[in-house]
This record gives C-alpha cells, sequence and structure tokens, in this order.
C-alpha cells in the first residue's frame, strides 16, 4: 500500500498530517452459503486492504478525499447530511451507527486509499469500514468492542448502502491474525483462530479472478434461502431442536425427501454437507493436513456447482482447469455467478498453472483471468 502518496494527497488537500490506520479485505476459505443456515464461515484477513490518513478538524463537518476516485466529499454528521457520492455513504454510515451507539464524534479530514482489488470478492467495503469504525473509536476512546465494531460496518451496509450482508467480511476485518484463519459460528457468535500457514508447507494460496459477474433476472441468493427454510420447516415437524440446516443430519433429510421438492431436496444437502466440511478442515488444519483441505475445497465446489447451483461455465472451467494441473484444492469463492475461484496450490506447481489457466481460460473465454496472491494478514489496526 503506498502510504506516501496518501501523505501528499492529505497535506495537499487538508495541510499538515494525520494519524494513519488500516484495514483488510478478506478471504473465505471455507463455508459458503452457512452464514444464513445458523454454520460457520472460515475466513481470513489479507495483505491487501484500505489505508485512511485522519485528523480532527474542530469544526462539525467531515472532509474526505479518495485518492484512488480522485474524488472530494463533505458532510456534516447528521441522518439529514447524507452525501450524494456513493463511496462516501460509507464513511457517513459508520459515523452514525456510531453515534446511534451513544459515541460522540466530532468533525475530522481524511484521504484514504485501497489496494483490495474491486470485485474480487475481497470485500473492500468491509475493510473501508473496518478502518474508519477503529480510526474513530480509537481518536475519540470511545471504548466500543470489537464484535460491535465489525456490527457498525454491516449496519452501515444494511442502513445506508443498501445491502443485506452477513457479518462475515466485517469481522474478518477487524479480528484477522496474521498466519490464521478464523472460525466463525455464526449463531453464537463464539470465533477461534486457527494456525494456516501454507507457505511453510510449501503451498500458495492464489485467487484466480474470473472477472466476469452474471447479471441474474431474479435474486438467487433469496431463492436458495427459502429453499433451505422449507426444509427446515419439514425437518422440524419431526425434529422440533432443528432451527436451522446447520442442526440438520443427513438422515433426517432423507426422512422428509418425500414432503419437500427435488431442487429444496438438493440445496439443503449442499448446506449440510458444507457445515460438516468447515470442521473437517479445521481439524486438517490442526494436523497440517492441506491435503485434506485441498479435498474438501473441491467437495465445496462440486456441490456449488451441481446441488446449489451457484456457479457458472467460467468458474467450473477454473476448476477444471485446477484439477488438470495437480492443484491441492480449489472451489468457487463467494455467492457465485462470477468473481474469483481460491486455489491451494503447491509452490513447484504454481507456475505451471498460472501460465495454463491464463492460455486456456484465454483461449475459451477471450480474456486472461487475473491472478491475486493472497498472504494471510492482521486486522483493522494503526499504523
Amino acid at each position: 500500500m503506498n502510504t506516501k502518496l496518501i501523505n501528499e494527497k492529505f497535506a495537499e488537500h487538508f495541510g499538515s498530517s494525520g494519524e494513519l490506520y488500516a484495514s483488510p479485505g478478506r478471504i473465505n476459505l471455507i463455508g459458503e452459503h452457512t452464514d444464513y443456515n445458523g454454520g460457520f464461515v472460515f475466513p481470513g484477513a489479507i495483505d491487501k486492504g484500505m489505508v485512511a490518513e485522519i485528523r480532527l478538524n474542530g469544526t462539525d463537518r467531515v472532509r474526505v478525499y479518495s485518492v484512488d476516485l480522485d474524488d472530494y466529499a463533505e458532510f456534516g454528521l447528521r441522518e439529514q447530511d447524507a452525501p450524494s457520492q456513493g463511496w462516501a455513504r460509507y464513511i457517513f454510515g459508520v459515523c452514525r451507527e456510531i453515534e446511534k451507539r451513544g459515541g460522540r464524534i466530532a468533525g475530522f479530514d481524511t484521504a484514504f486509499s485501497g489496494d483490495v482489488p474491486l470485485g474480487a470478492g475481497m470485500s473492500s467495503s468491509a475493510a473501508l469500514e473496518s478502518t474508519f469504525a477503529n480510526a474513530l473509536n480509537e481518536i475519540f476512546s470511545l471504548g466500543i468492542d470489537r464484535f460491535e465494531l465489525a456490527r457498525i460496518g454491516q449496519s452501515t451496509e444494511h442502513n445506508y448502502c443498501g445491502v443485506n450482508c452477513g457479518i462475515m467480511d466485517q469481522f474478518a476485518s477487524v479480528f484477522g491474525k496474521a498466519g490464521h484463519l478464523m472460525r466463525l459460528d455464526c449463531r453464537s457468535m463464539e470465533f477461534r483462530y486457527f494456525p494456516f500457514d501454507p507457505e511453510s508447507h510449501g503451498y500458495r494460496l492464489v485467487l484466480l479472478d474470473s472477472v466476469v459477474k452474471h447479471e441474474l433476472v431474479d435474486s438467487p441468493y433469496n431463492k436458495r434461502r427459502e429453499s433451505c427454510e422449507r426444509v427446515v420447516a419439514a425437518i422440524a415437524k419431526r425434529h422440533p431442536e432443528v432451527e436451522f440446516l446447520r442442526d440438520a443430519t443427513m438422515e433426517m433429510l432423507d426422512e422428509v425427501s418425500g414432503e419437500i421438492s427435488e431442487e429444496d431436496r438438493r440445496r439443503a444437502r449442499f448446506v449440510i454437507g458444507e457445515t460438516q466440511r468447515v470442521l473437517d478442515v479445521c481439524d486438517a488444519l490442526e494436523r497440517d493436513d492441506y491435503q485434506t483441505v485441498g479435498e474438501r475445497m473441491y467437495q465445496t465446489h462440486e456441490g456449488l456447482s451441481k446441488d446449489y447451483e451457484v456457479s457458472c461455465e467460467e468458474l467450473d472451467h477454473l476448476n477444471e482447469i485446477a484439477r488438470e494441473c495437480g492443484v491441492t484444492g480449489s472451489r468457487i469463492m463467494g455467492g457465485g455467478f462470477g468473481g474469483c475461484t481460491i486455489n491451494l496450490v503447491k509452490a513447484d506447481l504454481y507456475d505451471n498453472f498460472i501460465s495454463t489457466a491464463k492460455d486456456r481460460f484465454a483461449s475459451r473465454w477471450g480474456h486472461q483471468p487475473k491472478v491475486y496472491d493472497v498472504v494471510i494478514s492482521d486486522g483493522a489496526r494503526k499504523l
């Protein structure tokens, strides 16, 4: 991250200098579409994120310069002061969510920049929210705990940006720890760190971005959520203790297969399997068993493609190439219908995999995938 450029732009727009704060984007190794089913996710913070220089300005106005967009916004701290620019609403939303929780803040000047690739599913928006939530908490000595900082980011998305997201992205950005992934229980909000250091075991973690995003006529996420809820309702008639699919077993699913549609059965089969795969991967990492981690990643891709039907031809093609190149693990990362695959690759196979994937993907789809190496890093912090 080029902090020198941020310093220069801050001085140019606001004079003198401020304090630097940073927050990362994230990957999710495994645990897809499990969050709204009360299950587990397994994210980690990455070495790409957002950095902001911030200084109090003695007024009740916030003055913001986006280095990457070369755009300026200014706004007050009351609800009716919302800025027109979409990007500035993230910062305004964080200020408002802090105030709603009783935190008193005042005007500040800030310039910010990021190196999280936009649209690649690494949560640049969560990185931006976490940067400002953490910075304002420290600058104004508000004493907000880290979980509430993550919730402030999530509420910003819900209330000011129109995105009804779960908590995983902001959680990973705030709680990230170098060399560790985090298993978050989306029902109880309990979490635990697991060591994840692929480099020292001869592996690399790389994202291949298909650079496609399929426009969808209906809301596939809502449809899949409804499928899951119908299956839970059917199982709960026999097993009232089942509140989410996370509580169900394959045997319970078999019991109700005559009462639900084949499509709903396949959706539920994926989620029940995925809940177990996250636990399998956690166990495998405690044994440094990266082979099992990779096998579970392939199983997740297969389930997302065939049972949950959120893949697309481009992502299936990247997954196929990975398999043929001997890549240890590969799967779609994120909601689906475009975006990235996440790949766990033996270091000695890496160069061949990347060149093969670029050539074969380009010859079929007319453009190369973008390549992002990722290293698991620390969460929100002052620099």
